[in-house]
């Protein structure tokens, strides 16, 4: 566990107690929701599993060894869990790309300074 810079490890069990059932609280809103909205039981365990999967590669770039050790289970068993929901690692990969220099902010505001200047 690592403690936030600047509290103690006091107050870091206070914040991610109060975390923890801020995230409780979300997510029983998010079931609530579903189940109101008539999703199958299936189709929620299979959305959340996938999205929680693409998180975990997202917070790795896409490593699934590193993933797959967060995750507690075998690379392949990741695999084979990502196959069967359908998440595929480039797509991952692609969501982690930087865009083209022509589209990020920053570049184009220095490009209509170097213009005018």
């Amino acid at each position: 566990m690592q403690v936030e810079e600047g509290l103690s490890c006091k107050e870091d069990v206070k914040l991610r107690e109060r975390q923890e059932v801020n995230v409780r609280r979300e997510l029983d809103s998010l079931v609530t929701q579903m189940h109101s909205s008539g999703m199958r039981y299936e189709d929620a365990v299979r959305e959340f599993k996938k999205q929680y999967l693409r998180e975990v590669l997202l917070a790795h770039r896409g490593n699934q060894c590193k993933a797959a050790e967060e995750l507690g289970m075998h690379r392949n068993t990741l695999s084979r869990s990502m196959a069967e929901l359908g998440l595929h690692l480039a797509e991952v990969r692609a969501s982690l790309k930087r865009p083209p220099r022509s589209e990020r902010p920053v570049f184009n505001a220095a490009r209509q300074i170097y213009r005018r200047g």
